[in-house]
């Protein structure tokens, strides 16, 4: 018991404030959902609180991710449209797909899947991750601008045919058996559009307007007509909101800057802005299951989107265990990948019940938890109590918050989530690739195909995409290197036990240099057992020699992992020596950057044997 609360101080403070930045992103993540900004906290809630309680990773902090919520906010928009854009008519049914993918991502890791995220190369991860930038930037436009499509009195009247047309369609589905239209339903539809209502259209061409402009096509096809129809309030309370979000982080970084935008043009907005659109009301007091997710569905209804759920979770599984990742190199430990997607699943399980969003393991909320003194999961149920305190008293302060101002954070997350670093890369990778006498980068060929189809189509099939564009690639070059390497003679007869070899340079029995031989391709795949070999090197050696003469290929997930590792020896002044270098590294060091600020030319050879001498003629 006293080793739970050994870290309490820590977890206290990582924990309160890792829930103070968790609540501006979770009503955000709410409001674009289309379920409210409840639906972001309730999610925010339980999930923050369960996944740290089963989880796998100690410091993790749980809840709304931008990622998901993208997804989440396609699947929200589509069931909705089927329920004739009634959301409490489709509630039970979105939340009975949130409750399926929280059940698969528990079976995904009692299968043991979660050990295959590594599998998952960086060009595809990059391509996503800019995507959902570019899907949360595109899409918050249109609130930011302070344009709701079903307000568009133009654009709604628009419509009124397609209204029409899909009343009497629907009609006719009612009126037939088994999907059959026969003389007598139809005669009973033409029947019953002569009673069809004024009202009746116009709910129906609001629905409509919304599927028009619905996701990064549809925005973009109405943002002219948002542009016309500027509501000028709205965009100073979001611009307002971003500018105090960047110009606070320069002043302290000790307050989350999110907090501060969302408290301070709250103010404004009650003060001096009367006009201004409040979120949805955030019900008071301990939030109520959701029992409709029973009674109201069948496991029959459920199957059509059983491929949509296991998207979910899939996704919710990534975005998880990326970040269980990121919380290892901070704390230098080492997650349980199977434990934590059963905890994420629970954890996404009761969030359902209750009505919240799906979500996963947070980065940002998870760093800012360690960096405060967060330890153990008590750090992760401590956010959950700070975040069910504020629904408890807050409530109906926290409903007073402008819409504008949500859409103004959710820019700021859609800015801060795309990868720069692999956008930088575009220009630097080598053209491996010829087409029409056109070099290109494959690396680039797959960020590009996952960007492009995760923003414009669906974000899992790109993902999937991406994945079997790289493995074609990887065979294709992995071929090309063996081809290559089975031409080449090796006259050394030097062979290295486990790998690595410690030599003993000055007899006082302690090995000075560690020799670590890299055999076969640095890629993807590989990087983590790298990363296992290089943490074998005893502290007392204070050289280390890699023996590159059997790595005949890198990726840029190996280039990454390689200068990660380069720059930790280094930090921990440990002289670094490199023999045997092949070409296709070579030429990816090179264009990366690597050999102007990583590695020194005058410690490259190319022959092992006399480096091991030039070190011991200098030792």
């Amino acid at each position: 018991m006293n080793n739970i609360f050994k870290h309490i101080k820590g977890d206290f403070f990582g924990g309160l404030t890792a829930g103070i930045v968790a609540l501006p992103l979770a009503l955000a993540f709410g409001v674009s959902s289309g379920l409210g900004a409840s639906a972001g906290l309730y999610g925010a809630l339980f999930l923050s609180f369960f996944a740290a309680l089963f989880g796998g990773t100690n410091t993790q902090i749980s809840g709304p991710t931008a990622p998901m919520t993208a997804l989440s906010m396609v699947i929200i928009s589509t069931i909705v449209i089927m329920n004739d854009g009634d959301v409490s008519k489709a509630l039970p049914l979105i939340l009975g797909v949130f409750l399926l993918s929280g059940l698969l991502q528990i079976a995904q890791g009692l299968l043991g899947l979660g050990i295959y995220i590594k599998y998952i190369p960086y060009p595809v991860v990059s391509g996503f991750m800019t995507a959902i930038g570019l899907i949360i930037l595109t899409t918050q436009a249109l609130p930011v601008l302070g344009y709701y499509p079903k307000e568009d009195v133009e654009l709604v009247k628009s419509f009124e045919k397609e209204a029409e047309n899909a009343i009497l369609v629907k009609s006719l589905e009612e009126n037939s058996n088994n999907d059959l239209i026969d003389k007598e339903s139809f005669i009973q539809a033409a029947m019953k559009s002569k009673t069809i209502l004024e009202i009746d259209i116009q709910n129906e061409s609001k629905v409509q307007a919304s599927k028009h402009a619905s996701g990064v096509i549809g925005a973009l096809r109405v943002l002219p007509r948002a542009i016309q129809n500027i509501d000028l309030i709205e965009l100073l309370l979001a611009l307002g909101t971003i500018v105090i979000i960047y110009g606070f982080k320069r002043i302290t970084t000790v307050i989350p800057s999110t907090l501060v935008g969302l408290i301070l043009m709250t103010i404004v907005a009650i003060f001096f802005t009367p006009g201004y659109r409040p979120i949805t009301e955030i019900p008071g007091g301990f939030p109520m299951p959701q029992w409709g997710i029973f009674t109201e569905i069948s496991v029959v209804e459920l199957i059509p989107y059983f491929f949509t759920a296991l998207t979910l979770s899939l996704l919710g599984t990534i975005d998880s265990l990326l970040t269980s990742v990121v919380a290892d190199n901070l704390t230098k430990t080492r997650h349980k990948p199977n434990k934590e997607l059963i905890g994420q699943g629970i954890g996404n399980i009761i969030s359902s019940i209750f009505g919240g969003l799906p979500g996963a393991g947070a980065t940002i909320r998870t760093v800012v938890n360690i960096n405060s003194g967060g330890v153990t999961r008590i750090s992760g149920m401590i956010s959950s109590m700070v975040l069910l305190f504020i629904i408890l008293i807050f409530s109906s302060i926290a409903s007073k918050i402008p819409a504008a101002v949500l859409a103004g954070i959710l820019v700021t997350v859609g800015i801060s989530v795309m990868d720069y670093k692999g956008l930088k890369a575009i220009s630097i990778l080598p053209k491996d690739i010829k087409f029409k006498g056109i070099g290109i980068s494959s690396e680039v060929i797959i960020m590009l195909s996952v960007m492009l189809l995760a923003t414009f189509w669906n974000l899992v099939y790109a993902v999937g995409i991406g994945l079997l564009i790289a493995c074609i690639f990887f065979m294709k070059k992995s071929g090309d290197s063996m081809s290559e390497l089975s031409l080449v003679r090796f006259t050394s007869k030097e062979k290295l036990n486990d790998k690595i070899e410690l030599l003993d340079v000055d007899g006082d029995g302690i090995p000075d240099i560690a020799v670590k031989q890299i055999v076969g391709p640095l890629f993807f795949g590989s990087s983590d057992s790298f990363q296992k070999m290089i943490s074998s090197i005893p502290d007392s050696s204070t050289i280390i020699v890699f023996k590159l003469d059997s790595m005949n290929y890198i990726d840029q997930s190996g280039i990454y992992i390689f200068e990660e590792i380069i720059t930790s020896l280094t930090d921990s002044n440990k002289q670094i020596y490199y023999t045997g270098l092949q070409n296709q590294p070579k030429l990816m060091l090179q264009q990366m950057g690597l050999f102007d600020s990583k590695i020194n030319d005058d410690k490259v050879y190319i022959d092992y044997t006399k480096c091991i001498n030039e070190i011991k003629k200098n030792f």
